[in-house]
């Protein structure tokens, strides 16, 4: 193979244009994937800061991080990046050298949904609910951004978000399903966050009904969107 491709022969013959096309198009897809992990990031942002602003409590991936911004003068988006990088050193304490070199570019995660996080909850900084019935409504939009989000994610296939990544990791590590994980998971880091808020400010902050509403809802939205995205092919649209 090797000296078939050094053959003075082999770039007359107008091969190495195809190999070099190839590449360039490998590349071009690649990029595709990252654009849309990014676009992926960015619904996942606003969907997050329009559940936080419907004044009924955070999402359950967000809520430790959101809790933690209401204690220490550093915005919603640096806690999220904070403890995203905690997911990612948890990752690698329980697989250690197992841990695929690929995801360390979690790091560059973590940072990018915080940005969003951060940018969305200025241009909603004008978004004030006085009535329950616009906080529904708040929530509702704000499930459907965040499922669309981590959808988009899904169909990047490149880099696990952190959170994501640390459940597929104890699931791997324990043998257990996913989903199971996942629901584990993210109960226990809504008892986190209660627990900091009530030693805190001795009162539940940053939580509620709409915390649970959106730990049901998104799931169920996410897999809606999967099948309208089948039906249309957008997926590979998307990345193809």
């Amino acid at each position: 193979m090797i000296s078939f491709l050094q053959n003075p022969n082999f770039e007359k013959r107008g091969l190495m244009p195809i190999f070099g096309r190839t590449s360039e198009l490998v590349n071009f897809k690649l990029l595709k994937r990252y654009f849309v992990l990014v676009a992926g990031l960015f619904f996942m942002g606003l969907g997050v800061d329009l559940i936080t602003k419907s004044n009924l409590g955070t999402s359950p991936i967000a809520s430790v991080s959101y809790v933690l911004s209401l204690i220490f003068p550093l915005t919603f988006g640096v806690t999220t990046f904070l403890v995203s990088f905690l997911f990612i050193l948890i990752q690698i304490l329980i697989l250690k050298t197992d841990f695929p070199k690929e995801q360390y570019l979690q790091v560059l995660v973590g940072p990018i949904f915080g940005f969003f996080i951060d940018f969305g909850m200025k241009i909603f900084a004008f978004v004030d609910s006085k009535f329950y019935s616009q906080e529904i409504i708040l929530l509702l939009l704000g499930c459907i951004l965040l499922a669309l989000g981590i959808r988009l994610e899904v169909i990047a296939n490149v880099i696990i978000n952190p959170g994501e990544g640390l459940v597929k990791t104890i699931a791997n590590k324990t043998k257990k399903e996913f989903g199971n994980i996942k629901i584990m998971f993210d109960c226990t880091l809504v008892l986190t966050a209660v627990v900091i808020s009530l030693f805190a400010f001795r009162g539940i902050n940053g939580l509620g009904e709409g915390t649970v509403i959106s730990a049901i809802l998104v799931g169920h939205i996410t897999k809606v969107i999967s099948t309208v995205f089948k039906d249309f092919n957008v997926g590979k649209l998307l990345v193809n």
